[in-house]
């Protein structure tokens, strides 16, 4: 009797056991199935998981450098666009983020996204510019979640939009309290910047010309409404092209016209600051042009990401040019220091001279083309 009742609690507390484990396994999947409205930069309400596992990030393009910084990690992101995996390959993410060169990049094809390969990923979420309206019509027809981030959200402020990308994240995965230290210290660099610069009289100011996108193709700079325009007022100088909107095609005879004091390739260009100093691109003729004459002419540096669209280095990016067209104004800047310190601070990064060197002076290839 004794074996038989021992027998009998034996099997109550098994079937207790499976019970529970099955109670736990049930609200787990219950848990898993949660979602919650999230409004997107478009004004779509997206319906996405609480628990998002699959993350692809087609643009804009500096949105998985960011998302790295965010999470911590690569972890959940499942694929990116080719043009942000080249500027991770040549950038120093990789040195904190190795595993970011892994990502999958071949749903883009000659910068066209194949819906059919996109689907293959199983994404719980794919982030997309909000500005692309077609894309966002494709993702909706493929019953793929979209969520649209916008690059003006904030008049091409580059410190403030990033700051918005910073807190849609946090709408999106939850806040991992990594990043409000870079926008506070930020919006202080920005305050810093600008009451040093706001004595100076129209004549003090230099004028700067920005080659957003040259290669074989052709010249662009960026006129008003665009990230360029930003960097120049906020750093102190005049846009040459500050009467063109947007993204607009240049020739070289307009540069004669402009006759810029300072020049800033970004780095979305292949092209770098010697190529123009010496001379050397075929088809176009720099060397009467003031800036070149001068040696001034700069390559925007490629930290964590290009320097140039908004990024968790735009602060040093404001800094960097500051100092350069008013030298007199930010003596006190060691730049090589400051950015020194801030990895340290915020990526928990110990540059090199090598580190530093690559950053201010990056290589072709990180242009992607």
């Amino acid at each position: 009797m004794k074996k038989v009742i021992r027998l009998s609690i034996a099997l109550l507390c098994a079937s207790l056991l499976a019970f529970t484990a099955c109670n736990k396994k049930t609200a787990g999947s219950a848990k898993s199935n949660e979602t919650h409205i999230v409004t997107d930069h478009a004004g779509h309400n997206v319906e996405l998981p609480v628990n998002i596992e699959r993350v692809v990030i087609i643009s804009p393009m500096p949105l998985p450098s960011i998302y790295c910084l965010y999470m911590g990690g690569t972890d959940k992101l499942v694929g990116m666009h080719p043009t942000s995996m080249a500027a991770a390959e040549n950038s120093y993410l990789k040195n904190v983020y190795p595993d970011v060169v892994n990502v999958p990049t071949d749903f883009v094809k000659n910068g066209a996204v194949n819906v059919e390969e996109l689907l293959k990923l199983n994404p719980d979420v794919v982030f997309y510019l909000a500005s692309d309206k077609n894309l966002a019509q494709s993702l909706e027809n493929a019953g793929i979640n979209g969520f649209a981030f916008s690059t003006s959200i904030a008049d091409f402020n580059t410190i403030e939009t990033y700051a918005n990308w910073i807190q849609k994240f946090g709408e999106i995965f939850g806040d991992t309290g990594r990043a409000d230290a870079i926008i506070k210290y930020g919006r202080e660099i920005e305050k810093k910047v600008s009451e040093r610069i706001a004595g100076l009289k129209a004549e003090e100011k230099p004028d700067v010309l920005i080659l957003y996108h040259y290669d074989t193709t052709g010249m662009k700079t960026s006129g008003v409404n665009f990230y360029g325009d930003y960097w120049i007022n906020a750093s102190g100088g005049k846009n040459v092209a500050g009467d063109l909107n947007g993204m607009p095609q240049i020739s070289m005879e307009q540069v004669y016209q402009w006759n810029p004091e300072y020049i800033f390739i970004t780095n979305f260009s292949p092209y770098l600051a010697e190529d123009l100093l010496n001379n050397s691109i075929e088809g176009y003729d720099w060397s009467q042009v003031k800036a070149v004459k001068n040696g001034k002419v700069y390559k925007i540096p490629l930290g964590m990401y290009r320097w140039f669209p908004p990024s968790s280095d735009t602060p040093l990016c404001l800094q960097w040019m500051s100092q350069i067209l008013h030298p007199e104004l930010f003596s006190d800047i060691d730049i090589n220091k400051e950015v020194t310190d801030y990895f340290k601070t915020f990526y928990g990064a110990d540059l090199t001279a090598e580190d530093l060197n690559a950053i201010f002076h990056p290589v072709r290839a990180a242009s992607g083309k």
